[in-house]
C-alpha cells in the first residue's frame, strides 16, 4: 500500500494538466468531474496508504519513495524523493480530505462563472504543490512546493483579474511573502554550505551533532527558515498580504486558510524542530510572534466589516496559536490545532460563501442580519464552526487544541506567565469578534432578502466539516482528564514525548473556558442585546480613532508604504534615466534605424527584387567557392 505514495500528488496534478492542456473540450460536468474528482481519488489514496501505514508501520515509522534522480552537480545530487511519517501522513490526510470538501463545494459555488475550467486547474495544482511540500525527503523539493502554493495563491487570489483591486492584492500576496522566501533560500544555501545535505533527516542529525545548542550558526539558520515560515504563514512582520487575499473566490480563501498555504509555514518549523531546538532564542522568538499576531489580528478582526475579511484575520490570530505552541516546543498540539483549525475554518469560510451567495454575494455584514430562519442549515453549522473557532469547553474540537497550547504555554520550560496570558486574552477576543460576526449575519432585522438557496453540493462539506468540528477535539483528551492521547503518541517517532508540565492544569482550563465564555457573552451583550449603547459610544472621538487603527491591521500598511513603498518609487522615478537605460535606449535606436533602412527597399517595384535576389545568389556562391 506504501508504493501508492507517489499517487497522493499525482492525482491532482494530473487533474491540472488535462484541464490546463485539454480541458477546452470538457462540458461544465466533465471539468467539474476532473477537478473534484482528482482531489478525491488523492483523498482516496491518502486513506488506502494511511491504513497501510498504520496496519503495517515502516522500519522506523518512515517510509522513503525515492522517484527519480532529480540532479547531479559535483556533491549535490538531491533525489525526487518522498517521505512518509506521522508528521506528513496527518498534514496529507487533512489536506487532501478538507480539500476534496472545498473542490466540491466549489462545483456548485463556481458555476457560471467563464473561469470554470481556469479555476478547477489553478485549485488542482494548488493542491498538488502542498503535498509535494509535506511529502518532500529534501528541502529543495520542498521548496519547489513552497513557491508552488505561492504561485498558485497569485493566480487564486487575482482570479477575477478584470477587477484591478484582485490583482494588487494578489502582486501583493506574492511580493511580500518573497521577503519570506528570500530568507529561507539563504538559510538552505547556508544549511547545505555548511552540513553538505539538504535531506531533511540527514540535514537535523547532522546539525545535531555538529552545532551545540545556542551555536550562532543554527541560530542563523533557524532565523533564515523562520523569515520564510512568517511570510508563508502571515505572521507579524508579514501578516499584511493575508486579509487582501480576500479577494479570491470563497473557495479559494477556505482552502488558503484551512488546509494549504498558510500552515506550511507551521509544518516547516516543526519538520524541522530538531534545528530549532539548537537555537533557543529563535524558538523564544518564535512564541513571542506568535502571541503579538494573535493579540494583533485579535483586535484587528473587532473592527471589520466584511464577512471574510473577519475570518481572514481570525485566521492570522489561530496560526498564531499555532507558532506560540512550535515556540514553547509543544510540537503536538501545534499540529493538533492545525488539524482542528482545518475543520472550523473550512466550515467557516464556506459558510460565509453560503451566506453571501444567498445574498448576491454581499460581503457587508452591517447589510445582512435575521438569516437565521432563511438559511437553517448555514445558521447551525456556522454556530457550530464559531463554537469551535471560540474554544467553547467540552463540546468543541476547538477547546481541546486551544487547551493543549494554552497549558503548554504555562508549564513549558520555555513558556511563561506572559505568553500564557496573552493566549488567554487571544481566546477571549476569539469569542468576542467570532459571535459579533455570528449575531450581525443571523440575528436582528432581516436587511437583504435571500435570493438563492445552497444545493447539495454546498451543503455536504458543511453537514461533514461541522461533525468533524464537534468532535476531532476528542483524539486528544487532557491529561488531568484520561490516560487518552491517540493522536500526540501517534506523533511520538517524529516528536519526543514532552515532559509533563507542573501546576494546576485543572485550574488553567477553568480559566481558558472562562475567557471563552466571556467573550461570547460580551458579544451578546454588545452586539446583540445594547448595540444601541455601544454606537453611541463608538461615536465619541477617542473610540473612532481606535476602531480607524485597528480596522486597518494595525496599521502596518500605511507604515510599510512610508518606509519602504514610497522610498522606492523614489529612486525608481530618479533613476530612471541612468546608463542602463541609456544602453538599452541605444539598442532601441540602433533597432529603429535598422527597421527604417530596410523598409526603404520595399518599393514594390519587382525588378529590383529579382535584382537582389540574384546579387544574394552571386554573393553566397562566391563564398561557397573561394572559402
Amino acid at each position: 500500500m506504501l508504493d501508492l505514495l507517489w499517487t497522493i500528488p499525482a492525482f491532482p496534478l494530473l487533474g491540472f494538466l488535462i484541464l490546463a492542456l485539454g480541458g477546452g473540450w470538457l462540458s461544465a460536468r466533465g471539468v467539474a468531474a476532473v477537478g473534484v474528482g482528482s482531489v478525491a481519488l488523492s483523498a482516496l489514496a491518502a486513506f488506502i496508504v494511511g491504513i497501510g501505514f498504520l496496519a503495517s508501520p515502516p522500519a522506523g515509522h518512515a517510509y522513503t519513495q525515492v522517484l527519480w534522480q532529480w540532479m547531479s552537480i559535483a556533491d549535490f545530487a538531491p533525489q525526487a524523493a518522498l517521505y512518509l511519517d506521522p508528521l506528513s501522513l496527518v498534514m496529507v490526510s487533512v489536506i487532501t480530505f478538507v480539500g476534496f470538501l472545498i473542490h466540491l463545494y466549489s462545483a456548485e459555488f463556481m458555476s457560471g462563472d467563464e473561469g470554470y475550467r481556469r479555476f478547477f486547474a489553478y485549485m488542482n495544482l494548488f493542491v498538488a504543490a502542498m503535498l509535494t511540500l509535506v511529502l518532500a525527503d529534501n528541502l529543495l523539493l520542498l521548496y519547489l512546493g513552497w513557491e508552488g502554493v505561492g504561485l498558485c495563491s497569485y493566480l487564486l487570489i487575482g482570479f477575477w483579474y478584470r477587477d484591478g483591486a484582485n490583482g494588487l492584492a494578489a502582486r501583493k500576496a506574492f511580493v511580500v511573502t518573497r521577503v519570506g522566501d528570500t530568507a529561507m533560500a539563504i538559510g538552505l544555501f547556508l544549511l547545505f554550505s555548511q552540513l553538505g545535505t539538504l535531506e531533511i533527516q540527514p540535514l537535523m542529525r547532522l546539525a545535531a551533532e555538529q552545532w551545540p545548542p545556542g551555536s550562532g550558526l543554527a541560530m542563523v539558520a533557524a532565523a533564515l527558515l523562520l523569515g520564510g515560515a512568517l511570510g508563508k504563514s502571515a505572521q507579524l512582520p508579514l501578516q499584511t498580504w493575508l486579509p487582501d487575499a480576500m479577494a479570491g473566490p470563497t473557495p479559494v480563501s477556505a482552502l488558503i486558510h484551512a488546509a494549504t498555504m498558510v500552515t506550511a509555514g507551521v509544518y516547516l518549523v516543526a519538520r524541522t524542530h530538531a534545528l530549532f531546538a539548537l537555537a533557543p532564542a529563535v524558538m523564544s522568538a518564535v512564541a513571542a510572534i506568535g502571541t503579538l499576531t494573535l493579540l494583533l489580528a485579535g483586535f484587528a478582526a473587532l473592527a471589520q466589516s466584511d464577512i471574510k475579511r473577519v475570518l481572514a484575520y481570525s485566521t492570522v490570530s489561530q496560526i498564531g496559536y499555532m507558532f506560540l505552541a512550535l515556540g514553547v516546543g509543544a510540537w503536538p498540539a501545534a499540529i493538533f490545532h492545525f488539524m482542528t483549525h482545518a475543520f472550523f475554518k473550512a466550515l467557516l469560510f464556506l459558510g460565509a460563501g453560503a451566506v453571501t451567495a444567498s445574498l448576491d454575494h454581499e460581503h457587508d455584514i452591517f447589510r445582512m442580519g435575521g438569516l437565521r430562519p432563511h438559511l437553517p442549515l448555514a445558521f447551525w453549522t456556522f454556530l457550530i464552526g464559531s463554537a469551535s473557532l471560540a474554544a467553547l469547553p467540552l463540546a468543541t474540537a476547538g477547546f481541546y487544541s486551544k487547551d493543549a497550547i494554552l497549558w503548554a504555554a504555562w508549564s513549558s520550560p520555555q513558556g511563561g506567565p506572559w505568553l500564557w496570558a496573552g493566549g488567554w486574552l487571544g481566546a477571549f477576543l476569539t469569542g468576542l469578534y467570532i459571535f459579533r460576526l455570528l449575531f450581525h449575519v443571523f440575528f436582528g432585522e432581516l436587511k437583504t432578502v435571500c435570493v438563492n438557496r445552497a444545493g447539495q453540493a454546498m451543503n455536504i462539506p458543511l453537514v461533514v466539516l461541522a461533525f468533524l468540528s464537534l468532535t476531532a477535539g476528542f483524539m486528544e483528551l487532557p491529561r488531568n482528564w484520561a490516560d487518552f492521547s491517540p493522536f500526540s503518541q501517534f506523533l511520538l517517532p517524529v516528536f519526543a514525548a514532552a515532559p509533563a508540565g507542573a501546576g494546576h492544569e485543572m485550574v488553567m482550563q477553568l480559566l481558558a473556558s472562562a475567557a471563552s465564555l466571556a467573550g461570547v457573552v460580551l458579544a451578546y451583550l454588545l452586539f446583540l442585546r445594547r448595540s444601541s449603547w455601544l454606537a453611541q459610544k463608538m461615536q465619541t472621538p477617542a473610540a473612532a480613532a481606535l476602531h480607524r487603527f485597528w480596522r486597518s491591521g494595525g496599521g502596518f500598511d500605511w507604515l510599510y508604504d512610508r518606509l519602504l513603498v514610497r522610498p522606492f518609487l523614489w529612486l525608481a522615478r530618479i533613476n530612471c534615466a541612468d546608463f542602463i537605460d541609456a544602453f538599452y535606449n541605444g539598442v532601441a535606436w540602433l533597432c529603429r534605424l535598422g527597421h527604417r533602412l530596410l523598409s526603404r527597399s520595399q518599393t514594390g517595384q519587382v525588378r529590383w527584387y529579382a535584382a537582389g535576389v540574384t546579387a544574394g545568389s552571386i554573393v553566397v556562391t562566391a563564398m561557397a567557392v573561394w572559402l
